[in-house]
């Protein structure tokens, strides 16, 4: 008896009850129609005894087939957990609410098939609502290995009576339930499921047939079905469905993880110890979930701190972790040689997992052993370790204990197979070589393959694949660094360029190997991450650190990831990077704490930083921006310079007016969307822009300057020691009233070369007084855009006589405006020689009109 179940061991029996029954934790219940639907339950005596007598003497093998447990406690805690849907299982809950199609979705290990299972034993036992007369239970590994049979066939295995009572069921079958247990399970050919859907209760027909017929509703279309799923396989199962209502089952939460590592551990301080330790990694807290996951943590773990070793190593990536716990069960006597008889099972046991991964299986049977020459016997000393199990539900099957597992042992399979077989793909079968592990689109395919090529990663690291040397006797060739660093994709760019940046990041870390992590990422210039937990945060930093020609970097941090409460050592870390050739930074809809700003802003004035380009847009708390600012005063670096957003703050301005009169100012480029304030402030601002003699473009799209306030920018854009050469007043709710001052402004000023109206309600009467301004031989302006500004055929007419009068205009935008035949004008303007105009950009035209338009005569091309 494996140690799981032992009754030497303290955490198999009554205190793993309760662990595993709080896996029926529902996170999320995915279906609008419901409402308050849990709440309805009629509860009467069933009608159909007969029927429920049958099973009866089920249920001792119902009960027995619980994973990590059994016993009326069990029974008892389960059945609390399992309450929040079950009530969408009775027939009696109104039409309207009840879905005919539940799922049960979530990641290995986390209680589906526990929680379908107790479902069946409910039943059998008159804990269900008794309106359900017929229940039947469907695991798709067992169907794995049925041939072509009728429906009936199908669906008597534990009812032999079935044949007789088909007649009944068919006639009540809005009073049936079918459980479909493990659907990712199913090994059947792409679009057999929805193949030659029959109706016929006994006609034969492959398995595949006949479940997809289910599905479909082709049989039973009343019946009430409960299916279990992992997510990978949720796509092509709602594809399907109709309406069905989701539920994720979340597993162990935090609470629970943290009574489990008390039960484990005999002294409490080592228990707290272990759970914070695996708590530090978020990876590994996250695959907690999971009961195994927990169990093997705290044999890991357990067995190092009885040793007197220091845990903490193990529990710094997930490979660590798990491949401590596999060499835990198999480690040499102190002084002893390795033991040369687990060379061969381990090997075998290694293709087994990857053929597994491949084809998407966690079940294996003899013929699947048969294929790749595994003997039973090769997996007597992985049996008695708990590494492998004997599957509960098929006879003469076996099961890792958890698919982390597996996926380790299948990442292996590459390190183990790459020097033993030069150049040998007999015995390889359905299994990818490492071109195709890191292919995107098998990634796509099959999500378990992300896993193994992050373990992978871990493996390369020369001093775990040593440990694996001295724990199985068998040689591990480490050119396998080497083969991922030269993995092309097939546009023969590096492997970096053959994954998302955060699968990347994630790879490199669980390899903690620094020159690894240099060469990888030699060629990498930009990098965009979105950060979405704790996570991403510990990977990213890793990385960023040897990301030695890294010049662009930009960032989204979602809500959460940094509290207010956040301690020093855990967002210190988050932007540090020794690259000094980073020159641009972009933040974007990100949500920051003090103190990750505070460690942001510190990296910003360091004098290793060499940023020449800011971007801040949407960045919460609004406070962020003054923190910004005073991080920019004096870098004599920065000369592009954005910020966008929530940027009213009246300290913010005039923090960023200390920095444009800063004597190390270099701006050269300002954007300052969406400011409420700046009219307020236009005196210091405008002083600012007297001072500085390096800003030569200014972009103040969407702020609230409004008329008055570009009144106070005109008398700046007048003064001698100004220096702007662009100028954006987008969207700043202009009219015509304030362009008199503008056009006033284009004649004292000759810097200003380009200037931008656009999304401004200036109107016809606004062009005129622009067109006055413009027609002086004084006025520099080049680059004119006015799109959206409500101009019509009227507007056109003062435009086309401003370009016949040789006006230093190159590049007009009159793009979305209804000018109408107002374009004629334009033309007439266009055939004269001393038009000097190169672009005219005028969106929906007329066919005929923007012909006529390239007809015209011109010395220079004219673009649309």
């Amino acid at each position: 008896m494996s140690d799981l179940q032992s009754t030497n061991n303290p955490v198999s029996q009554a205190h793993i009850h309760g662990y595993f029954t709080k896996c029926t934790q529902v996170r999320r219940i995915d279906n609008p129609k419901l409402g308050k639907a849990e709440g309805i339950l009629d509860v009467r005596k069933a009608s159909w005894e007969k029927t429920r007598n049958t099973m009866e003497k089920f249920y001792s093998i119902w009960k027995n087939t619980f994973c990590y447990g059994d016993g009326d406690d069990f029974h008892y805690k389960i059945t609390q957990g399992s309450q929040k849907f079950t009530s969408f299982l009775n027939p009696q809950t109104p039409a309207q609410l009840r879905p005919l199609t539940v799922v049960l979705h979530g990641p290995a290990g986390v209680g589906k098939t526990t929680l379908a299972k107790k479902v069946m034993l409910d039943w059998t036992q008159d804990n269900l609502p008794e309106t359900l007369d017929s229940a039947f239970y469907l695991s798709c590994k067992e169907l794995n290995h049925k041939g072509a049979c009728t429906f009936a066939e199908l669906m008597s295995k534990n009812w032999p009576d079935l044949q007789e009572a088909g007649p009944e069921i068919l006639a009540q079958a809005q009073k049936v339930l079918i459980i479909i247990d493990g659907f990712d399970e199913l090994r059947v050919p792409s679009g057999s499921l929805i193949h030659d859907i029959c109706g016929d209760w006994k006609k034969r027909k492959p398995v595949p047939v006949l479940l997809g017929s289910l599905l479909k509703r082709k049989m039973l279309p009343k019946a009430t079905l409960l299916i279990t799923t992992r997510p990978g396989a949720l796509r092509e199962l709602r594809l399907l469905l109709e309406q069905p209502l989701l539920m994720e089952i979340e597993g162990l939460l935090e609470p629970d993880r943290r009574e489990y590592f008390l039960k484990h551990f005999q002294e409490e301080d080592q228990a707290l110890r272990a759970f914070d330790l695996m708590k530090s990694n978020p990876a590994l807290f996250h695959m907690g979930s999971a009961p195994a996951v927990c169990w093997v943590v705290c044999t890991c773990l357990k067995l190092q701190m009885a040793k007197g070793e220091d845990p903490a190593p193990t529990c710094q990536t997930t490979t660590s972790l798990f491949l401590r716990f596999l060499c835990s069960q198999f480690t040499p006597a102190p002084g002893s040689c390795p033991s040369q008889h687990l060379v061969a099972p381990v090997k075998a046991l290694c293709a087994l997992a990857a053929e597994g991964v491949w084809t998407q299986t966690s079940v294996f049977d003899g013929e699947d052993l048969g294929r790749l020459g595994v003997e039973e016997s090769d997996l007597r000393p992985f049996l008695d370790k708990n590494v492998l199990q004997k599957d509960r539900d098929c006879g003469g099957c076996y099961s890792f204990i958890h698919l982390s597992v597996q996926q380790l042992l299948a990442a292996m399979f590459y390190l183990l197979e790459s020097e033993e077989e030069e150049g040998g793909e007999s015995h390889r079968g359905d299994i990818g070589d490492i071109q195709k592990l890191l292919s995107k689109e098998e990634r796509l395919k099959n999500p378990n393959l992300t896993h193994v090529m992050y373990f992978l990663f871990g493996l390369s690291n020369e001093k775990r694949a040593r440990e694996l040397e001295i724990t199985f006797g068998c040689r591990v060739s480490m050119g396998i660094k080497q083969e991922l660093l030269k993995s092309k994709s097939s546009g023969n760019k590096p492997f970096s360029s053959m994954m998302d940046m955060k699968e990347v990041v994630y790879c490199l870390y669980e390899s903690q190997d620094e020159q690894l992590i240099k060469e990888a990422m030699v060629h990498v210039k930009e990098m965009s991450l979105h950060l979405k937990n704790k996570m991403d945060i510990m990977y990213s930093s890793f990385c960023l650190k040897h990301c030695q020609n890294l010049q662009k970097i930009s960032l989204q941090v979602e809500k959460g990831i940094f509290l207010e409460n956040d301690t020093a050592s855990e967002s210190d870390t988050w932007v540090q990077s020794s690259n000094k050739n980073l020159n641009f930074l972009d933040v974007d809809q990100s949500f920051l704490s003090h103190s990750s700003m505070r460690i942001l802003c510190e990296q910003i004035t360091r004098v290793t930083c060499h940023l020449q380009k800011v971007v801040i847009k949407n960045v919460s708390p609004a406070e962020a921006y003054q923190d910004f600012c005073l991080a920019f005063t004096g870098k004599k670096t920065l000369t592009h310079l954005t910020l966008e957003g929530s940027v009213h703050s009246e300290k913010m301005l005039l923090l960023l007016c200390e920095t444009l009169k800063h004597l190390r100012c270099n701006l050269h480029y300002l954007r300052l969307g969406s400011c409420s304030d700046i009219t307020q402030q236009w005196d210091n601002f405008s002083l600012a822009l007297e001072t500085n003699q390096s800003l030569k473009c200014l972009d103040l799209i969407a702020s609230e300057l409004l008329d008055e306030g570009v009144k106070l920018l005109c008398t700046t854009l007048r003064h001698p020691k100004c220096f702007l050469q662009r100028l954006s007043l987008e969207n700043c709710h202009l009219t015509e009233a304030c362009c008199k001052e503008l056009s006033s402004a284009l004649i004292v000023t000759q810097r200003l070369t380009h200037l931008c109206l656009a999304k401004n309600n200036l109107g016809d009467g606004g062009v005129k007084l622009l067109c006055e301004g413009l027609s002086y031989p004084e006025c520099q302006l080049q680059t004119l855009v006015l799109c959206h500004c409500n101009i019509t055929r009227h507007g056109c007419k003062y435009i086309s006589k401003l370009l016949q009068r040789d006006s230093s205009l190159t590049h007009l935008d009159l793009g979305f405006n209804l000018i109408a035949t107002g374009l004629w004008f334009l033309c007439e303007a266009l055939k004269k020689p001393n038009c000097n105009l190169t672009y005219l950009g005028a969106l929906l035209l007329l066919g005929s009109v923007i012909r006529t338009l390239w007809a015209c005569p011109s010395s220079v091309p004219r673009e649309l």
